[in-house]
């Protein structure tokens, strides 16, 4: 075991999964706060829209997401995130296609957990922004996505936590985060089960803190009625 930590980078490896999830978070709940709007929009355009994209994203598996980024939109059509002359422009694209895949998939989560996030917000608030003047976007932004951010602190939690373990999914396309390194390591080394035993415990530590930390503050946050 003591072997194993000493050759292989496994904190550099779980370094770049923290960064998969931290920049695919901020990615997913930007484009989800988007889509959230367009569901609960007036508009029956932007309605079906967000709706569509909900429904499709969730029920395509995330594995075949990452590899149309990868392989269609960087291998064939060569639309790169990198610049070419850098020594690690094969790398760099694949995690940010990554993040791109990984911020599309879990965008549609997002969504949904704002959209019930919503549906918690008393009737009563709408009614009364629109009676002091204000228009939609006003009263969505400055009356209802507050409390609705408030009401899904623990859906989005959950998000969370599982964009977190699906970062594993993004070895398929050579980036180098702690599933890859596992991979290899069972390859080369004898007694796979320390090595699963090592990785579990990493991502316990990951997402442990995660799950505690967004359920105390959704008590904390927890619209008194």
């Amino acid at each position: 075991m003591i072997d194993i930590l000493t050759e292989y980078d496994i904190l550099g490896a779980f370094w770049k999964t923290i960064q998969l999830a931290f920049f695919s978070a901020i990615g997913s709940l930007v484009l989800g706060t988007i889509l959230a709007v367009f569901r609960v929009s007036p508009v029956a355009v932007l309605r079906n829209i967000g709706a569509s994209y909900v429904n499709i994203t969730r029920n395509t598996p995330l594995t075949l997401i990452l590899i149309f980024c990868s392989l269609a939109l960087f291998g064939v059509l060569g639309y790169a995130l990198a610049p070419r002359e850098s020594p690690t422009y094969i790398v760099d694209n694949a995690f940010r296609w990554a993040v791109i895949g990984l911020s599309i998939y879990h965008a549609a989560f997002v969504c949904e957990a704002l959209r019930s996030g919503v549906n918690t917000v008393p009737v009563g608030q709408a009614e009364a922004a629109r009676a002091i003047g204000l228009t939609f976007g006003q009263s969505l932004s400055q009356v209802i996505l507050p409390q609705a951010f408030r009401g899904a602190i623990a859906p989005l939690g959950s998000v969370l936590i599982a964009l977190i373990k699906n970062t594993t999914v993004a070895a398929i396309i050579s980036v180098p985060e702690a599933a890859a390194l596992m991979r290899v390591i069972i390859e080369n080394e004898t007694g796979s089960l320390i090595v699963f035993f090592i990785f579990a415990l990493g991502f316990v530590i990951l997402t442990l803190p995660v799950g505690i930390g967004f359920t105390s503050l959704s008590r904390r946050l927890a619209v008194k009625r």
